[in-house]
């Protein structure tokens, strides 16, 4: 069992509770620029097994595989080298 399976079968709160309520439609600002967490996604090749997000007892379904298919998509892969 991961830490958020075990987070939450332990409380009253379920991640299913606090999805996004966006109509499934991404915000354009977070698409602009690659981020620290985005580049970390894309570096893990997008394993969340490895995330640091993960690995954190947090109430939403992170999204940012999506996040980093748009960022490929509009403005290429990220400058690692920086």
């Amino acid at each position: 069992m991961s830490v958020n399976e075990n987070y939450f079968s332990k409380n009253i709160f379920s991640p299913k509770l606090y999805s996004a309520q966006t109509n499934g439609k991404m915000s354009d600002s977070i698409i602009q620029n690659w981020t620290p967490q985005a580049i970390e996604c894309y570096e893990l090749k997008q394993d969340c097994n490895n995330c640091s997000i993960s690995k954190g007892c947090y109430s939403f379904v992170c999204q940012m595989p999506k996040v980093i298919e748009k960022l490929l998509k509009t403005i290429g892969k990220p400058n690692i080298n920086d």
